[in-house]
């Protein structure tokens, strides 16, 4: 059994005051959530919609949940009225979608963008290209029900290092071009959501604010 608590002690400690921890609790029982939470913990990620809506209302209300999975539009109802953060927004049509929901119940959501920064093509998340083309078009400050507050991305599942690190690196890069050219007026625009169990030392030299582990608290899946 993995010390939940110890855990995440020793992950504190090894975290940068400017990183926030997202513990990463998808396919982990209500119990393991809560040692996470009775140490302090509050930030969780989780990556299905019914498995967080299963879970939600056995824990403690003030827990601040990040949807990090791949999100369809048609279950964006279910955790607009609830959820703290969106990390995986990886389409204009899920971004109008989120501001949609939330503006019929009146809440403004949080929202990161997703750039696929991998070499796989299997994982999700906009190119720079097209999103510098949308950005330009459209003014993401009229959609007064959410909140851009940064880029997310996931490394290709490899043990190349240098290859994590330059996209990583890439990933950055992109954080500064929308700043620069999109979101300079906004003190919203700061996160960087990158690095996992396996690599967020990298992910933070290269400028993480945001890392999501789980199989280093909870253990393996």
């Amino acid at each position: 059994m993995p010390d939940i608590a110890n855990n995440i002690a020793y992950l504190k400690s090894q975290l940068p005051a400017s990183v926030s921890l997202v513990a990463v609790s998808k396919t982990k029982p209500v119990s393991d959530i809560e040692l996470a939470y009775n140490t302090g913990q509050r930030i969780f990620g989780e990556n299905r919609v019914q498995e967080l809506l299963n879970k939600k209302d056995l824990l403690p209300s003030d827990i601040e949940w990040h949807l990090i999975g791949h999100l369809q539009t048609n279950k964006v109802k279910y955790i607009v009225p609830f959820i703290s953060m969106i990390q995986s927004v990886d389409s204009f049509k899920l971004l109008f979608s989120i501001d949609s929901e939330a503006q019929k119940i009146n809440r403004v959501i949080d929202c990161l963008l997703q750039i696929h920064i991998a070499r796989e093509e299997t994982k999700f998340g906009f190119s720079m290209c097209d999103l510098s083309d949308f950005l330009q078009k459209e003014d993401v400050a009229l959609m007064r029900n959410i909140r851009i507050c940064g880029v997310m991305g996931m490394a290709t599942f490899t043990s190349d290092t240098g290859q994590v690190k330059n996209e990583f690196a890439f990933l950055r890069k992109c954080f500064n071009s929308l700043k620069d050219s999109f979101f300079n007026e906004s003190s919203d625009f700061r996160q960087i959501s990158m690095g996992m169990s396996g690599d967020f030392e990298l992910a933070i030299d290269e400028g993480s604010t945001m890392v999501r582990i789980g199989s280093l608290i909870f253990g393996e899946r």
